[in-house]
Parts: C-alpha cells; sequence; structure tokens
C-alpha cells in the first residue's frame, strides 16, 4: 500500500474504499484491509473491508472495487491482497482449544485443577492448515496428478513447461520488465528487491526430483509446481472521469469479468477453460482478438490440461454445453513474462499480478487486448478482459 502511494502519488484522503484478498486469515488482523490501509497511513475516514475467494481473492476485490464504482459508490478505489506464508497461524487440537475455554470460564481452583487434569498428551498435536479441499479432503497437488493424468500430460511436458516459465520469468527480469516489485526490509535479513524464486534449471536436474503428491507414479513435482511464497499486491482503481479530473492517464480498463464454479473434485482446476468463452462472449471478442493471455500457473499440469481442454471440442460439447471448443491461446502470447511457476504464488496476492502484468505487455508489445484467467480451491475460477487505455 505504501509502494502505490509512492508510486502513483494519490492524495490519500481521495480514496473512497479499500478492499483487500486474503487467503489463510491471521485472528489478530481478520480484517486485514483495514489493519493494513491503517499502518500504510491512509485515512481512518477510509472504510476497508477483507475479501477471500482462495486464489482469486485479489481478482475479488478487483471486481468488488470496479462493482462499487459502477453502482456509483466510489469514484476511487484501492484493491489488492497478501498473503503470509512463512508465518502460517498453526491451532491446537479441537480438544485444547474446548479445554482452555472452559478453563477461562472455570470459577475455582478446584475446577481448573479438574480441567487441567484430564489433558492428555495428544491434545498437544497442533492442526496446520493445508492446501486441501474442505468438501473432499484432496489436496490440490493430488488434483493436479490427476488432471495431467486425465488428459495425458506427461513429465517431461510439464518439466519443459516449468523450465519455460522461469527462462521467460529470468529474461524479463534481466530486461527490466518486472518494475512493479517494491522493495521490502525482511525484519533481521536482507532487504528484498526483486523477485527471488526464479531458477532456470535443466530437464536433467528437474528429473531427479521425486513426486511430491501421488507416490511413486505422479508427475507433479515440487519443479513443475508453482511455490508458496510471501507477497502483497496493489491496484489503484478509478472511474474514468475522476482519473482524468485528477490529471492521471490510466494505464488500462478492467473491461469485462467473469466468475464460474464447476466440481471440486475433477474439475477443481478448470477455471479457466470454463471463464475464457464467458468473458469473450461478454466483451463481444474472440481468441484471436487476444494479445497477451495471463494465466495463473498453480502446476504446469494444470495450465497444459486447461490448454488442452480449450482445444477440444469433445470436452466443450460433453462437459460445457457448447457447440464448440474456444481454442487454445497461442504460446508466443502466452505468459511470456512467466508466471506462479517461476514467480511464485502468494495466494491472495496473485490476481492483482496477473492484471497489471497484462496492461504492462499490452503497452510494451502494442496490443489491445488481454486476457487474464484463474483457477481457485473449490472448484472455482476467474476471467477478465484488460483493454490498454488508448496512448
Amino acid at each position: 500500500l505504501r509502494g502505490l502511494l509512492t508510486r502513483t502519488s494519490v492524495p490519500r484522503d481521495v480514496v473512497d474504499y479499500i478492499v483487500y484478498g486474503t487467503v489463510i486469515q491471521e485472528v489478530k488482523t481478520s480484517n486485514v484491509a483495514r489493519e493494513a490501509a491503517l499502518g500504510a497511513g491512509f485515512s481512518d475516514k477510509t472504510p476497508a473491508h477483507t475479501v477471500t475467494m482462495a486464489c482469486i481473492s485479489s481478482n475479488q476485490a478487483m471486481t468488488t472495487g470496479v462493482g462499487m464504482i459502477a453502482a456509483g459508490q466510489c469514484d476511487v478505489v484501492v484493491a489488492g491482497g497478501v498473503e503470509l506464508m512463512s508465518d502460517v497461524p498453526i491451532r491446537h487440537s479441537r480438544k485444547m482449544r474446548k479445554t482452555m475455554l472452559t478453563l477461562n470460564r472455570a470459577k475455582t481452583l478446584g475446577q481448573k485443577l479438574s480441567l487441567i487434569s484430564k489433558i492428555r498428551p495428544d491434545y498437544f498435536a497442533p492442526e496446520l492448515p493445508a492446501v486441501a479441499e474442505f468438501s473432499t479432503s484432496e489436496t490440490m497437488g493430488h488434483s493436479a496428478d490427476r488432471l495431467a493424468a486425465a488428459f495425458g500430460i506427461s513429465r517431461q511436458e510439464q518439466d519443459e513447461y516449468a523450465l519455460r516459465s522461469h527462462t521467460l520469468a529470468k529474461k524479463a527480469q534481466d530486461e527490466g520488465l518486472l518494475q512493479d516489485v517494491v522493495p521490502f526490509k525482511v525484519p533481521g535479513k536482507d532487504t528484498v528487491t526483486k523477485d527471488n524464486g526464479i531458477r532456470p534449471s535443466s530437464m536433467e536436474q528437474m528429473g531427479k526430483l521425486k513426486p511430491a503428491f501421488v507416490k511413486p507414479y505422479g508427475t507433479v513435482t515440487a519443479a513443475n509446481s508453482s511455490f508458496l511464497t510471501d507477497g502483497a499486491s496493489a491496484i489503484l482503481i478509478m472511474s474514468e472521469e475522476k482519473a482524468l479530473a485528477l490529471g492521471y492517464k490510466p494505464k488500462a480498463y478492467l473491461r469485462d469479468f467473469v466468475y464460474v464454479s464447476q466440481d471440486p473434485k475433477d474439475q477443481l482446476l478448470l477455471g479457466p477453460t470454463y471463464g475464457t468463452p464467458k468473458v469473450l462472449e461478454k466483451a463481444g471478442l474472440t481468441l484471436n482478438d487476444i494479445d497477451v493471455f495471463e494465466f495463473h500457473e498453480a502446476f504446469a499440469g494444470q495450465i497444459l490440461a486447461n490448454l488442452k481442454a480449450m482445444d477440444s471440442d469433445w470436452f466443450a460439447q460433453n462437459y460445457m454445453g457448447r457447440k464448440s471448443k474456444v481454442g487454445a491461446p497461442p504460446l508466443d502470447k502466452f505468459n511470456t513474462w512467466g508466471g506462479s511457476l517461476s514467480l511464485g504464488h502468494p495466494f491472495g496476492a496473485t490476481g492483482c499480478r496477473l492484471v497489471i502484468t497484462a496492461a504492462h505487455r499490452l503497452k510494451k508489445e502494442g496490443g489491445q487486448f488481454g486476457l487474464v484467467a484463474a483457477c481457485a480451491a473449490g472448484g472455482q475460477g476467474h476471467a477478465m478482459i484488460v483493454e490498454l487505455y488508448p496512448q
């Protein structure tokens, strides 16, 4: 948020509302949007709320802001997302929590000692947050492995795609294209000035890694999966009239968006396949009209499965109720500055990164339309059309 204030010089009191997305909430800052806004120096008169929608939480934050502006409630909204994967909340077991709450209500020493005497060693086993579906108890990695198998995507194909992501991210970083990283001083450590998860390797090195989820025959490994990382993002959204009145030249329009949901067991990660044709139709565009594609890379297998599904008439007819396929995005327009596999995936923050990268790629490459898409836990997905503002 401070980085946004510095980059844009937007007056703090001009911001009407702040919306933030996050996934693994900290109890002490359950409305992290408000706490962060106060910490960043925004006016205490500026309302703020927090949304959660798994990996598309900051997408939801942005579109919530768009809706508030469209409804005439606000002119200026700051949206973003945050995740602190290096310090996730770890809870006591349910038995211990219940005992501690009861202990807090005990009035006499005898009652307290009686409760304490009932505590057993297994009460101290912690509950760790898991990247797993509540409805199926299956981890996302298992789902990715099954999806890759269902679409016949080999380990080699997944490793090749992951290597592509890291290689393109390194190239973009070296060329100074990833300009939106705000330096951050990590307490007790060095200042982070650029994405530090970009590690181009080799097919040989990647091939040595063992399956991470379905052992021993799975194809999803640590190398072809997005890695968990700390991260935060912020984006400034205004009505066009307000932006021009304040003397700003907008980067892009957030033109249209859709959210989709499907079966969280077998189609958990296919959000882009379902969202892409819907958002194109909503915007009156075709796949050929899109100049840049920015898709969230949860797993290399997930990306490749979506590309295959999008390019399949059979899938469109049997699963989507459509007469024909939407088609697969051409790779020369697809995530050409890297993606979540190489840049990392701080759950709540990724959506804004996708959108602003799409806008910057459009400006750099002289394109007009970008398509952002992402899958999310719960079998949900998001797609958005970004249009470059006339230069």
